[in-house]
């Protein structure tokens, strides 16, 4: 991958990226680092202890099936906002457009901040439709474009990570259904979780 990068692309917008973080702790902007994964029926295997020569095993019965997770990471607040589906599609991802709308678009009585979504060059994101609905979009919504091949420099990727290695690892779900329930479960306990870790953090430091 470093192979395929183009060094000062990745310079340029990471020291932008840095100014965004500054605003959106100035509270100037909301600032979301956005990208897609998906989680599988059959389990995803952590790190775990184990006795020294046990293999971990879980049962995995059947052909694993997925449910696609569109996210988004409130960079101040550390909160992921998430909409699952069966297809990893622009129309999904328009979908969790409409969930930005309902959470920080225009409504009366409620004062709009400036909405930064960081976001790849991906398929999903740049086809006409969804194009279309980020113009729609655009006095509220501003979109930073990364470089290609540069996944360091979302944010979202570590708490991905988190989230499934920590709260979806070592399941095995019946059904796309259960996986889909647990999927907002967990996030709802990875928010949980990443908003007292913030509190403890800014009380040591005050």
């Amino acid at each position: 991958m470093k192979g395929r990068q183009i060094a000062a692309e990745i310079e340029r917008v990471g020291l932008r990226l840095q100014l965004r973080k500054a605003q959106a702790e100035a509270g100037d902007i909301i600032l979301l680092f956005g990208d897609e994964s998906e989680a599988l029926t059959h389990p995803y295997l952590a790190r775990a202890w184990a006795k020294r020569g046990a293999d971990l095993r879980v049962p995995a019965p059947g052909q694993a099936k997925k449910v696609a997770m569109m996210g988004s990471l409130n960079h101040v607040k550390r909160q992921l906002i998430v909409h699952t589906s069966r297809t990893k599609r622009s129309s999904d991802f328009i979908a969790h457009l409409e969930q930005l709308d309902r959470l920080f678009g225009p409504k009366p009585g409620r004062v709009t901040i400036p909405v930064v979504l960081v976001e790849d060059n991906g398929p999903i994101h740049v086809s006409k439709i969804a194009l279309a609905a980020l113009d729609a979009r655009k006095h509220w919504l501003t979109v930073e474009w990364l470089p290609k091949y540069s996944p360091e420099l979302n944010d979202i990727e570590v708490v991905w990570h988190d989230l499934k290695a920590h709260h979806l690892a070592h399941q095995t779900f019946t059904d796309v259904e259960a996986l889909d329930r647990e999927i907002h479960t967990a996030v709802e306990a990875l928010n949980r979780e990443r908003n007292v870790d913030s509190l403890v953090k800014f009380r040591i430091s005050a």
